[in-house]
């Protein structure tokens, strides 16, 4: 692990919200490490995703994506997206090939245009999804923007030119001792995990607002003498409304959800699973800094 020919470094993936960044590191560890919906702003905490390319230990970090921040988890979520990326080694801006250079993404650009001291590369995702001559005219576009020194397209959910794209960070990474033992994914502790796996269904099930103004917290964590796992999870919600959506119709939802997470959580620990979980009313838990510091978010930001 300290041969003097290895190599470690931080790669933060930086982009507009639902560009793929969270696709992405999953399709590079090869394992589930961070959630992933069709809505925007699903991260929430900064994920270290961990992988091997022969003697280089590459950390990813997944960041929430940047936008125009409105409420203090969201100012939060941009200021450690930032901060990830003042802490990396190289730096990707993935952008989504459909929605092109948005406002979002134009914001990400010019800031980036103020910051020295990082190699910056575009990464076009989703190009399975546009024409060839819009994604040419696309790429032609934001490489006159003349802050990336490389461009790579791919497909984080095909699979299509993420090889590339990691031998080529790979071949970034300084000469460096591994930071990580060789079989961690993540640095992420397995009770968040388990939250963020069960918050991903909610995204996944709800509609609208509501997977934003409900959070998971993983209360209990048994491991039983039979190998399996008991774990007991509270979705704290901000109104009785919510909290009836959740439970569903009979209990349905609620169920539904418990299957989903329990089968996924399965998966990730290799073993059996006993969740449980209920749904807890509390308005103020946006507004608690012990929450923000468990996400590694900066209350203050």
């Amino acid at each position: 692990m300290n041969n003097p020919q290895t190599s470690c470094g931080f790669v933060a993936i930086l982009g507009a919200p639902n560009v793929g960044k969270s696709t992405l590191l999953n399709r590079i560890v090869g394992v589930k490490v961070s959630i992933v919906s069709p809505k925007v702003q699903t991260t929430r905490t900064r994920v270290l995703g961990i992988a091997l390319e022969g003697d280089a230990q590459l950390i990813f970090i997944d960041t929430p994506g940047i936008f125009q921040p409105k409420r203090r988890l969201e100012r939060a979520m941009v200021a450690a997206a930032w901060g990830g990326a003042g802490d990396a080694d190289h730096v990707i801006l993935l952008v989504d090939a459909q929605r092109g250079l948005n406002p979002d993404t134009r914001a990400i650009i010019d800031r980036l245009k103020e910051q020295d001291g990082h190699t910056v590369d575009l990464v076009i995702n989703k190009i399975d999804l546009i024409d060839k001559q819009k994604l040419l005219a696309l790429t032609q576009k934001l490489s006159a923007e003349g802050v990336f020194d490389d461009t790579y397209m791919i497909s984080a959910f095909k699979g299509d030119g993420v090889d590339d794209l990691v031998a080529h960070l790979t071949a970034k990474m300084p000469a460096s001792p591994w930071l990580f033992p060789e079989d961690q994914i993540s640095d992420m502790p397995m009770r968040l995990l388990a939250a963020e796996i069960t918050r991903e269904k909610l995204y996944l099930k709800l509609h609208q607002e509501l997977p934003y103004a409900t959070t998971v917290e993983t209360e209990t964590w048994e491991e039983k003498e039979d190998g399996s796992v008991r774990i007991e999870q509270t979705i704290y919600v901000e109104s009785e409304s919510q909290r009836s959506i959740i439970l569903g119709k009979g209990g349905k939802m609620i169920k539904s959800i418990g299957v989903e997470s329990r089968h996924d959580l399965g998966e990730i620990l290799d073993t059996i699973v006993h969740l449980f979980l209920f749904v807890k009313i509390n308005e103020k838990w946006g507004d608690d800094p012990g929450r923000y510091s468990a996400w590694g978010l900066d209350f203050n930001a």
